[in-house]
């Protein structure tokens, strides 16, 4: 008879701020078709742990049902072993998930993730541990930094793993360019740096979910060199770079503040109103000049827009922000930036315009849609910077 399992949590996928009595450390070991390889690993991380955290750690291996077993020789090893847990997973697949339902059920203040496989050197956890000890919110093992590397990957792998590094930088820059190694699978996060955030991970990699929806300050990274596994055989397919790629657009979208944007567009559209009317009673009403005119409608109009977004789109971070000397701040900074999407309008028209010959009513409106981006997104990191508001 098998000793006692972990339930397997159900419902949203996010960690809970405490778990139970707390451990200092809880240590997830994702495991598929591993039968092999767990005594080993097993063995080894205890000879490690044991000395620098003595009680004060959890080994969770969450297995997904494998056919050779897995789960059923690590359940063996528990009366030899009083810190490990076995999680069997009948239901849900996939090692993100597996990861965040290991700490979901754990106890650790400190909760991290090791291959069961051993290509990823158990010794560098004395390392990532020490980054943690010095405060870090997040300790990752690179591949990419000194004293890093890959055993004997291919041409086509190495290429493969740059490319996926590249193209995640141009997708999600703020994110993939805090990280060397955003593919990996070995890292440790403070709990309270993830406490509450609901994850939606795609595929084998969750650093970029954790480092993404986390509230991460503090990143520290240590080189390891990516070793070949002894038994068993790889995961890594073609698949695993589409759900990486699928994971990243849509962690884009999600990361994307819509409400924000689409309040910024209702209040441009006002704005086009308001400058149309402005420009019609100053031209036709009061017979002022054509440049004149316009340069005055331009700036009304961008009174009225700056008035509607502090009060309205960016409303709950100018009431952070109060006194007039940061508003009228915001006001200027608001302006420039309205001024100079101005000119980019005028430079992307003429492009498409002129260079590519597309249609100019066409090439306007994709003008006005790149400088709408241009304006929120500028505004939103200059004159109503979010990170003020915490």
């Amino acid at each position: 008879m098998n000793p006692e399992l972990l339930t397997v949590p159900t419902g949203s996928l996010a960690v809970p701020a405490t778990t139970g009595s707390p451990l200092e450390f809880s240590l997830i070991l994702p495991t598929y078709q591993e039968r092999e390889n767990i005594p080993k690993i097993v063995q080894i991380l205890t000879d490690l742990l044991d000395p620098i955290l003595p009680g004060q750690y959890e080994l969770i291996v969450v297995d997904d049902d494998s056919p050779d077993g897995t789960w059923q020789v690590a359940a063996q090893l528990m009366p030899e072993y009083p810190q490990l847990q076995v999680m069997r997973r009948q239901e849900e697949k996939g090692l993100s998930t597996a990861v965040i339902r290991g700490w979901q059920a754990a106890r650790g203040k400190v909760l991290g993730v090791i291959d069961a496989d051993l290509q990823h050197p158990p010794q560098v956890l004395l390392d990532l541990w020490d980054e943690m000890v010095k405060g870090a919110d997040l300790a990752v093992g690179s591949r990419h930094i000194e004293g890093g590397g890959v055993s004997e990957w291919s041409l086509i792998r190495r290429c493969l793993s740059r490319g996926a590094q590249m193209l995640g930088l141009l997708i999600l820059p703020e994110v993939i360019g805090r990280l060397s190694d955003p593919m990996s699978g070995y890292f440790m996060v403070r709990r309270g740096a993830i406490a509450h955030q609901v994850m939606s991970p795609v595929g084998y990699k969750i650093l970029i979910e954790v480092a993404a929806r986390g509230r991460i300050r503090w990143i520290g990274e240590v080189g390891y060199v990516f070793r070949e596994r002894e038994t068993g055989e790889s995961k890594v397919t073609w698949k695993q770079y589409v759900e990486y790629i699928q994971h990243l657009i849509r962690l884009r979208f999600s990361l994307w503040p819509v409400k924000r944007f689409v309040r910024f567009g209702v209040v441009g559209l006002s704005g086009v109103f308001v400058n149309m009317a402005v420009f019609y009673l100053l031209r036709g009403g009061l017979g002022l000049g054509l440049t004149r005119s316009a340069i005055l409608a331009a700036e009304v109009a961008i009174i009225n827009n700056f008035s509607w977004n502090d009060l309205w789109t960016f409303g709950d971070i100018s009431a952070r922000q109060k006194g007039q000397q940061k508003r009228f701040k915001r006001f200027l900074k608001f302006n420039f930036i309205c001024l100079s999407g101005l000119i980019l309008n005028v430079l992307v028209l003429n492009l498409l315009f002129n260079i590519f010959g597309i249609n100019e009513y066409v090439g306007q409106l994709v003008a006005i849609a790149a400088v709408t981006l241009w304006n929120f997104w500028f505004n939103l990191k200059l004159s109503w910077r979010v990170t003020d508001a915490h």
